[in-house]
């Protein structure tokens, strides 16, 4: 009998402690994760670009690594281009875009710590968001055009911790990304 008094008091301190340390934090950041995931999947439509397609549809093997590594960049022809009213030219995977100041590619969001945003902090990303400069750094290269920035700039403090969130839970994807390019072919 003592025994079973003495479980049932382990079980509640235990539930006591985990209610008045832990169990909060852990709902707070499942519901973190869950806004995260619906604002990246919806609203920011961050796959859109940062999701090679393949074929008509996405391809989920990469789900927000950003453009292939070995994948052709798309060419911009400017007096071609302008003479027929096209600004910007895409890669078939839709992760890259080439236009009068250069081409860019959608950058590697997974948790990668190599090629992604393994080694970046929370900080960094909601500076980058909050700046349009790489890592959230002044000095730093500036987000290249098509990313929104402006837009994702003016979202709240607990949107951008969200995606931050679930960001970190993707699946770790290796692609190194090129970097953007100047209209001469360079990189910035």
């Amino acid at each position: 009998m003592r025994k079973k008094h003495w479980f049932i008091g382990f079980i509640t301190l235990s539930v006591l402690l985990l209610t008045l340390f832990g169990l909060d934090r852990v709902q707070g950041q499942n519901d973190a994760v869950k806004r995260g995931k619906y604002l990246v999947d919806t609203i920011g439509a961050c796959g859109q670009c940062h999701t090679p397609r393949k074929g008509a549809g996405s391809d989920m093997s990469m789900y927000l690594a950003g453009h292939p590594a070995n994948s052709p960049a798309p060419k911009y022809d400017f007096r071609t281009m302008m003479g027929q009213g096209i600004f910007m030219v895409t890669a078939p995977t839709m992760t890259a875009f080439a236009a009068p100041f250069g081409t860019t590619f959608a950058t590697n969001l997974t948790p990668d710590r190599e090629t992604g945003l393994g080694e970046w902090t929370e900080k960094m990303f909601i500076g980058t968001m909050r700046k349009g400069r790489h890592q959230g750094v002044e000095s730093n290269r500036k987000v290249f055009p098509p990313m929104p920035v402006k837009n994702y700039s003016e979202m709240s403090d607990e949107d951008l911790k969200a995606i931050w969130a679930y960001l970190k839970t993707v699946k770790a994807v290796r692609n190194d990304v090129p970097p953007a390019l100047n209209p001469r072919g360079r990189p910035w």
